[in-house]
């Protein structure tokens, strides 16, 4: 049970870095005009992917503002998630995979 729910969380973790690259790439195309927002698809995609991500970068937006118009916040959300998936999680599970089996 508790590999089930380490292997639940280390994989949503791991949809979430890549929410959150496929948003900064998306935003980057949007940014040069290699794509459309117009585009119905595309559009929808781009509001996931906000939706999604917004709540990660929000606290790190708050703090760090963009530097010379580039935000840095998805580099150090990814590296926060990084760390967390690493170091903590194994800290955390492991004692509860060893109880639970």
């Amino acid at each position: 049970m508790g590999s089930f729910l380490y292997y639940i969380v280390d994989a949503l973790l791991g949809l979430l870095v890549w929410a959150i690259i496929i948003s900064a790439i998306l935003s980057w195309l949007v940014a040069f005009d290699v794509i459309n927002l117009r585009n119905q698809i595309v559009y929808n995609v781009a509001r996931f992917l906000d939706a999604v991500t917004r709540p990660v970068l929000r606290p790190f937006q708050r703090f760090i503002p963009p530097l010379g118009g580039v935000d840095i916040t998805p580099i150090l959300a990814l590296l926060v998630i990084q760390g967390l998936r690493i170091y903590i999680l194994p800290m955390i599970f492991d004692p509860l995979r060893a109880a639970i089996g």
